[in-house]
């Protein structure tokens, strides 16, 4: 990873752009998002400060503030627009946040884990039976009203898992802690819920 600008020779913060000269910065390999972004790796990420960082980032990088410079130049102008909002997507995202980290730290991948912590099991097996009978219920019926209840639970839930991620990340662990297996499987138990909000939302859909 460069540390410094390779023009003016400032400390760079992302590797995309020297926000002292305004140069591009060219990239042997992709940097990290967090890189990209000029941001130390961490889970704890505020949406808001995020989105002024892309934009103080994207002024900076603009293909359009290079439409008179070489054509080396405008490509890398637009290549590193593209790897920063590359980054931002990602970031942005609690859940891919959160699985790059876990997968930086040569934590198991999602293909490699896939159990969900034991006590979430016992709840997974009645929201199951819950959402088989609400797809098999007519509109307005109570199995209906059931669903959009499970609907408010499933989302308390899920914000209560990734609480309990974001603090298993911070700080970050060491890589390959046996911690990191943990954590993959809260992400495999917010993966279902994910899941079955969307069928939930199906189901809402079709009702109306």
């Amino acid at each position: 990873m460069k540390t410094n600008c390779s023009e003016c020779e400032a400390e760079l913060a992302s590797q995309l752009v020297c926000e002292a000269c305004g140069t591009l910065q060219a990239c042997e390999q992709s940097p990290t998002p967090f890189e990209a972004m000029g941001l130390e790796p961490s889970q704890a990420l505020d949406l808001g400060a995020l989105k002024k960082r892309l934009l103080q980032l994207s002024r900076a990088m603009h293909p359009d503030f290079f439409g008179n410079s070489d054509e080396t130049t405008r490509q890398l102008a637009i290549d590193n627009t593209a790897e920063l909002n590359y980054a931002f997507e990602l970031l942005s995202d609690d859940m891919a946040r959160a699985d790059w980290l876990v997968r930086s730290l040569d934590g198991p991948k999602e293909s490699d884990e896939r159990q969900m912590p034991q006590a979430f099991l016992m709840e997974v097996m009645e929201w199951n039976e819950l959402l088989e009978e609400a797809r098999e219920a007519a509109p307005g019926s109570p199995e209906q009203a059931a669903a959009v209840q499970l609907g408010s639970t499933l989302e308390d839930e899920r914000k209560v898992i990734m609480q309990a991620v974001a603090a298993a990340l911070t700080p970050l662990p060491s890589a390959g802690d046996a911690t990191l297996t943990d954590i993959r499987k809260q992400m495999n138990a917010v993966r279902y819920v994910d899941r079955a909000l969307h069928q939930l939302s199906e189901l809402a859909v079709r009702a109306n």
